[in-house]
């Protein structure tokens, strides 16, 4: 059990790139939007950024934003980017296994990504 703990320790501090997966890769919000991915990818506890189709929503015009929302089961969060009328749903694999540390997580990248928009 320990041994496996720490192979998940070692994938969770593999580099940004090698943790972005799936099968869209594409980001919405251009540089702004990956730097973003890039920040939220280097927390030790999110393993796998596996970002998923583009949509259209409403209301054209607007800056990039982003907001991880709540933890399922498992403690795997979302994180929702919306840049004029485009969004995104960005699926981020933890290595915690609840729900109540999944919530712990998503407070601390919330508080990230307020501090870098």
């Amino acid at each position: 059990m320990a041994e496996n703990k720490s192979n998940l320790e070692e994938k969770a501090q593999s580099s940004p790139k090698n943790k972005l997966g799936g099968v869209h890769t594409t980001v919405i919000g251009g540089r702004a939007g990956k730097k973003l991915v890039k920040l939220i990818s280097q927390h030790p506890e999110v393993k796998k950024v596996i970002p998923s189709v583009i949509s259209v929503k409403g209301i054209a015009g607007g800056s990039l934003t982003g907001k991880v929302l709540r933890a399922d089961a498992r403690g795997n969060l979302r994180l929702l980017l919306s840049e004029g009328r485009s969004f995104q749903e960005v699926r981020l694999v933890t290595t915690v296994g609840t729900a109540e540390e999944g919530d712990r997580i998503m407070n601390e990248l919330n508080e990230i990504l307020r501090t870098a928009l």
